[in-house]
């Protein structure tokens, strides 16, 4: 028997609590009593979104919230500019392209980061933009963006700024208000701790004045039909009631500990990892690294398919490798979400006996001493 351990960025581990709150009897979804479930949901996520806009939770992952994002705010013949360094920001151009959406892009190289000035630069050659497409943690190539450095450079043009903080929520500080962002998607999964199935989006003024001109088709996805029963308490479809169940619990447990103490952790528990993947002498390979999932370069002469496959069938332990052009050429360790110290430890321990394993010339515990130094809490 092994114990398993989730240590991919996401799905992520789920909280004892709010599994239990997720198997409470059924309760129908037009009465007082979910109602209720429903105010304390939008409470607490105005709380982790750092918002007084209303944040509406739809049933799908983190990409019905993306496309949401897309469909609702444009309009045929318009023109986006999209960020794409890693999977999920070519997820935008994709998305955008689909409705037919004309894309000015960005292309940033894997591990690489765009900077304010690359944005501020294209909006100012091109001020038929409507839109600017970012990603907050770019969950494939473990960099964080300067988000708060973009919305500065943003908030003078006409376009809305649009961040996917479906990994980052909870895990990196996003202040949707404070910064000026126009419109923030996230998803279930993450750092909020529950199962995937909901999504969850919040939009600027400036943003619903666009809702309002758009004439892209959509239904399920339509954001005038959610604001609408949501002003209600609501929602215009069938929701997720179990998941929402959930949702609250886990919005609870975050109040409880505090966002601040919640971002200081992942924090933490990111400087451990990377503390104790260098001491392995192994190289970072985010030139940004973010706080929610760690990217590591595959030694030379390594198969990097083999090492997340000996981290699951070996010990137990889920990580992630690399996706699309750095399959084989990385792999990825989380602390998002419910995760602490030992999880660290755990991740890097079985770290080094895989390497040791591989051939790789690694003294056994130096990582785990490197990440412990960090994590101690007399320290």
């Amino acid at each position: 028997m092994k114990k398993q351990y989730l240590m991919a960025p996401g799905p992520t581990t789920i909280p004892e609590e709010v599994l239990a709150a997720e198997s409470y009897p059924i309760i129908h979804h037009r009465t007082p009593g979910f109602k209720k479930v429903l105010e304390e949901v939008g409470e607490g996520l105005r709380y982790v979104f750092q918002t007084q806009r209303d944040v509406y939770v739809h049933a799908s992952s983190g990409t019905g919230a993306m496309e949401m994002a897309v469909c609702n705010l444009l309009s045929k013949g318009d023109k986006a500019l999209v960020v794409q360094g890693g999977k999920f920001g070519e997820r935008w151009a994709e998305i955008c392209q689909a409705y037919g959406i004309e894309v000015v892009s960005i292309d940033i190289p894997y591990g690489d980061v765009v900077t304010p000035s690359m944005i501020g630069e294209t909006l100012k050659g091109d001020t038929s933009i409507k839109a600017v497409y970012t990603t907050h943690c770019e969950t494939s190539t473990g960099v964080v963006t300067d988000i708060e450095g973009i919305a500065e450079v943003v908030r003078d043009h006409s376009a809305v700024l649009v961040v996917d903080a479906i990994s980052g929520l909870g895990a990196e500080p996003l202040k949707t208000d404070e910064w000026g962002i126009d419109v923030v998607v996230a998803g279930s999964q993450k750092g909020l701790m529950i199962p995937p199935g909901l999504s969850f989006i919040s939009l600027s003024e400036k943003a619903w004045e666009l809702v309002k001109m758009s004439d892209l088709p959509k239904y399920y996805l339509s954001l005038m039909a959610l604001k609408e029963s949501w002003s209600k308490i609501d929602t215009p479809y069938t929701p997720a009631v179990s998941l929402i169940m959930a949702l609250q619990k886990s919005l609870e447990m975050i109040k409880k500990e505090g966002l601040e103490n919640v971002l200081s952790r992942h924090a933490r528990l990111a400087q451990a990892t990377r503390e104790g993947i260098l001491a392995l002498d192994l190289e970072l390979f985010a030139k940004r690294p973010a706080n929610n999932c760690t990217a590591v370069k595959v030694p030379e002469g390594i198969d990097g398919k083999v090492i997340p496959k000996r981290f699951r069938d070996e010990y137990g332990i889920t990580i992630a490798g690399g996706q699309g052009s750095m399959k084989g050429k990385i792999f990825r360790i989380a602390h998002l979400g419910y995760a602490d110290t030992f999880d660290v430890v755990v991740a890097i321990s079985a770290l080094e006996m895989i390497l040791l394993d591989l051939g790789c010339p690694i003294e056994l515990g130096k990582g785990v001493g490197a990440a412990e130094r960090v994590l101690r809490l007399g320290g």
